[in-house]
């Protein structure tokens, strides 16, 4: 005979005449009352929770559903056939990319009449140029006469409505995406500026135009639509939709992005340029110009150009001045040995001298003067770092960890590590420095802010920019010495693995305009950020209009 659904899972029952014995106990406590009074079924009286190895099988069939192993997942189900078709026809059917499958915590599994065990799941379902759609769901867990556990499959675990009589359809939509203008309401298109394509897109959906769709739940046999699941996309505002969408973007300083990463000598290479006094950005560029938006959703180390985040840190407290000596040794060992570019040493060096020369030793031998978490506390509070950007595009904000040991504390003074940024935080970071105030980036107006910061104090500021300008005048930032006007800048070398050479970095201002720029495998920031950030800079105004 079955296995009874409510025997305790977990525990190894005989198959001797106790058997027997524990089902008509079974039975006498339905009729006295239901399982629950005889401690039995899936959460025995005393339990603190499911059968581990119930939850270890929903989640290894959630796992394999997740990653394409369909005929894996199968295997977890009482019947593997039918269930490895479902599983293929649904995501093929409805253009599913790659599922994202997430179980809730044990203690929200629950027994159901059929004693099964319910485990309740998250399914996030990227629905191809459409969006995500995300509902909830549960897996009946049955156990088997071997005492182990399969999904038991029905077509309702795959979602709530799918049955034997209704399915789910996929409508698409497409619309012309509304014209994209610079500030001044000059036309951008992606064969002028081949940077912008990906992004203009994605700003005419946000708009209202592009692709739009649903999900809809219909009858099998008639195909009439029962209910709309979910939907994608704007519907069009005929009052509006004519009407271009116009950008912070400057078309002078986008061209002259685009021109200037030309610089990288074909490296992968990324560039922001953004107003000082109000984050607006004025050109973003990436070379190759398709694909991947380094420039706002890049996660590089951000190298010495983050020294001007740790000299904040230390200046806000006092804990160094510019004209202290702090000695630059070629070598310093914390956990590991660490070095200079080029094993270069400056006996005697003031800290400015540091900074200018970009001294990783120096920097790291002042990490005793901050506490673990200040790097990130100061990077959060005063230059947003970390905090939740809307800038109209999507974008990586940047994270700033607390080190795990003195080894992980010493790089994050540099900027490695677990230390993440990109040439949009990174270019925020010079204007906040230079201006004492930071200002959510913008790509388009009217976005939302969250975000909270304190101003640097002035004092603070003014040291600030003295030591980007002798970085300019005097240090490792020469490059750009020849320019007309103020500039100011930080050099920055980041290592990527023994495998690979370092990137560089380059940050710098100039009047009321910040720019960063970084180069993958350039080697060193002036040598190969350097030539981009001149070829920019000779080519636009000394101030944006």
């Amino acid at each position: 005979m079955p296995d009874s659904p409510y025997i305790t899972p977990g525990r190894r029952r005989p198959r001797t005449g106790v058997r027997a014995v524990t089902a008509v106990a079974v039975v006498l406590a339905i009729a006295a009352g239901g399982s629950y009074a005889a401690g039995l079924g899936p959460f025995a009286r005393g339990e603190d929770g499911p059968d581990p190895a119930a939850m270890k099988q929903a989640r290894a069939f959630l796992a394999d559903w997740s990653a394409g192993r369909l005929p894996s997942a199968a295997g977890r189900t009482t019947r593997p056939d039918a269930a490895q078709d479902v599983l293929r026809n649904f995501t093929a059917g409805l253009e599913i990319e790659r599922p994202k499958l997430t179980a809730a915590e044990d203690d929200k599994a629950e027994e159901a009449e059929d004693g099964t065990l319910g485990v309740p799941f998250t399914a996030r379902m990227p629905v191809k140029g459409l969006g995500t759609w995300t509902y909830e769901s549960q897996l009946p867990l049955r156990e088997q006469d071997d005492g182990t556990w399969k999904v038991d499959w029905r077509l309702s675990l795959v979602h709530p409505r799918l049955s034997d009589t209704e399915k789910f359809h996929l409508r698409r939509e497409e619309s012309e995406p509304p014209q994209v203008t610079d500030r001044a309401g000059t036309s951008l298109t992606g064969a002028a500026y081949p940077s912008l394509a990906p992004l203009l897109d994605r700003l005419g959906t946000s708009a209202g135009g592009g692709p739009r769709g649903a999900v809809e739940l219909v009858d099998r046999t008639t195909g009439e639509v029962v209910r709309t699941e979910a939907t994608f996309g704007r519907e069009p505002d005929p009052a509006t939709d004519d009407e271009p969408v116009r950008t912070t973007l400057d078309a002078t300083w986008q061209a002259a992005a685009e021109k200037a990463l030309g610089e990288a000598g074909g490296k992968n290479a990324a560039l922001v340029a953004l107003r000082v006094d109000n984050g607006e950005v004025l050109a973003l560029a990436n070379s190759p110009s398709s694909g991947f938006n380094r420039a706002a959703s890049g996660t590089y180390a951000p190298g010495s150009t983050w020294k001007i985040v740790t000299s904040s840190a230390l200046l806000l407290k006092d804990a160094v001045a510019p004209d202290d000596v702090v000695d630059c040794p070629k070598y310093l060992t914390v956990g590991k040995e660490w070095h200079n570019v080029e094993t270069s040493e400056h006996p005697g060096a003031t800290f400015r001298k540091d900074f200018t020369e970009s001294c990783n030793t120096a920097f790291i031998s002042l990490r005793g003067k901050l506490d673990d978490g200040e790097l990130g506390e100061v990077a959060r509070t005063y230059f947003g770092v970390g905090q939740e950007w809307h800038i109209g595009i999507p974008t990586y904000d940047g994270s700033v960890p607390v080190p795990k040991d003195e080894t992980e504390k010493a790089a994050s003074m540099i900027g490695q590590g677990r230390v993440q940024a990109n040439p949009l935080i990174m270019a925020s970071v010079t204007a906040t420095a230079v201006s004492g105030r930071f200002h959510q980036p913008s790509v388009t107006a009217g976005n939302e802010d969250t975000t909270s910061t304190k101003p640097l104090p002035e004092k603070v500021v003014t040291q600030l920019r003295e030591l980007m300008r002798a970085t300019v005048t005097d240090g490792t930032a020469h490059v750009l010495a020849d320019l007309p006007g103020e500039v100011g800048a930080k050099t920055g070398t980041a290592e990527v693995s023994e495998d690979q050479d370092n990137n560089g970095w380059l940050v710098a201002h100039r009047g009321n305009v910040a720019v960063a720029v970084v180069v993958e495998e350039g080697v060193t920031g002036g040598g190969s950020a350097g030539p981009v950030v001149h070829s920019l800079l000779s080519a636009v105004p000394d101030d944006p209009a």
